[in-house]
């Protein structure tokens, strides 16, 4: 897995974001799966497992946190990194995102090159700990 050949699940119920989103990562190279809803992103990752999942907090029905246990309590998505991106930035809603299985935290309003950085160094780390199990 190259890094422009990185498929990102990319989860946000507001479509606004979500199309930032998947135009600033589809420039930079990457495949970009978008899921405007936890269900959707669940259904979406088991099917095909992604590279790492960008995934809001506060969503309608099922939050970010609720989505990133299950994928991380399914073997086929277990070791997906997932980064979490929220306008809730407390100290504690950030804890709770790193208990549920979270590897990073971008605020919002996001930054280009702090998701592109942050996107780059978790795949990087993803690749380098697949080189390791092989």
């Amino acid at each position: 897995m190259k890094q422009n050949q990185a498929t990102l699940l990319v989860v946000d119920d507001e479509s606004r974001n979500l199309k930032l989103l998947d135009e600033i990562l589809t420039t930079a190279g990457y495949k970009v799966k978008p899921a405007d809803s936890g269900s959707i992103a669940i259904e979406s990752a088991l099917l095909q497992p992604p590279d790492l999942v960008i995934l809001d907090i506060k969503m309608p029905q099922m939050d970010g946190f609720e989505v990133c246990r299950r994928l991380k309590s399914s073997s086929r998505t277990q070791d997906v990194p997932i980064i979490f991106v929220s306008g809730l930035n407390s100290v504690s809603v950030k804890l709770e995102g790193f208990a549920a299985g979270g590897v990073d935290f971008i605020s919002k309003p996001f930054q280009e090159p702090e998701v592109l950085a942050r996107v780059k160094i978790h795949i990087e780390l993803r690749q380098m700990q697949m080189h390791l199990e092989d």
